[in-house]
């Protein structure tokens, strides 16, 4: 039974992962802080469905305390690395910048440095589509050049993958970094627009609308976000041979088994249309706050998730129509609406 050490393992997707792997005959080791960031009573009921396997095990602490995963990698020896926790939020880096640093940047160096005592097979590291930045040619590719990020959240998960880079090239651990395109679906988290919209909707008080409602997204559900990382473990990169060129719109490293992907649905769903489909699923229709865009925002993202594709031959597929009925029908049970 191969081992699979998961942190962030009470969040949203890192549930989601750790019962995937579970089901895929994993033993799992999950990380959780449990921090007050949202409703810690969320994290431990989806902490509660994973302890239900007698091959999970649960570990509530901080990834950036000193020696906590050198001394876990040591006796664990765990053959795959999904690293999940973060301090998320574009909007609260800005109250809050300390907590970024702490999580993101000390947190993963930890990480490295135990994976660079005790190397797993396959390392695969959380960044998010916020490090695109200022690009404004769509859709994203992973080749493009992402150097001007506008939020000091986006900022630490950038430096998360040089930093990677750095471990992968120096010590030859295989690493992927794979960047989120806006993932929703049940058990989400309550900061996310489909929570807070679905909750003012259901509750007859307005929703915050930024940017006025001229705002693009690519929304992912968060089962085809678990496949494609699932996929992506069995398709751990390797440092091309000397001589060898990468295979262009690969990301792949010239110098180090390490590459970046884009987890997205390929396709940009403007957030009024994103809107009515909540309309939609809960059979009622929104009082419109109209704001101006926020601090660290982007207007727009969109995925070109080709090279996903090309690595797992999968893509994702399920609508905004589709998963977003999902999520409320979740949400209805779990309030008991």
């Amino acid at each position: 039974m191969k081992t699979a050490l998961v942190t962030g393992s009470a969040g949203f997707i890192g549930s989601f992962v750790c019962e995937r792997l579970l089901q895929d005959g994993f033993r799992v080791i999950g990380i959780d802080a449990m921090t007050d960031y949202y409703d810690v009573q969320l994290k431990k009921r989806r902490q509660a469905r994973l302890l239900q396997s007698e091959h999970f095990r649960a570990i509530e602490d901080y990834v950036e305390t000193p020696g906590l995963l050198m001394d876990l990698f040591a006796s664990e020896k765990p053959d795959v690395v999904v690293h999940l926790a973060a301090q998320a939020g574009v909007r609260y880096s800005i109250e809050n910048p300390r907590s970024y640093l702490e999580s993101n940047i000390v947190g993963t160096f930890e990480l490295l440095e135990a994976a660079r005592a005790f190397p797993p097979q396959h390392m695969l590291l959380a960044s998010t589509s916020s490090a695109f930045g200022a690009n404004t040619e769509m859709p994203y590719r992973e080749t493009d050049k992402a150097d001007h990020q506008m939020s000091f959240y986006a900022a630490t998960k950038k430096a998360t993958e040089n930093m990677a880079h750095s471990y992968a090239h120096l010590f030859g651990l295989p690493i992927t970094m794979f960047r989120f395109f806006t993932v929703y679906g049940p058990w989400g988290r309550p900061d996310m627009a489909l929570f807070k919209f679905t909750k003012a909707i259901l509750e007859d008080t307005p929703i915050d609308v930024y940017n006025h409602g001229n705002m693009k997204r690519d929304f992912t559900y968060v089962a085809d976000l678990v496949e494609a990382i699932r996929l992506l473990i069995d398709a751990a990169p390797v440092r091309p041979a000397e001589g060898e060129s990468v295979p262009e719109g690969d990301s792949l490293s010239p110098v180090a088994p390490w590459r970046v992907v884009n987890i997205g649905n390929s396709d940009s769903v403007q957030l009024t249309d994103f809107i009515a489909a909540i309309e939609e699923a809960t059979g009622r229709k929104a009082e419109r706050n109209l704001m101006p865009m926020q601090p660290g925002d982007v207007p727009a993202t969109w995925a070109d998730a080709e090279l996903l594709k090309t690595l797992t031959g999968y893509a994702p597929k399920t609508s905004v129509r589709e998963g977003v009925a999902q999520f409320v029908a979740w949400y209805r049970e779990y309030y008991q609406i």
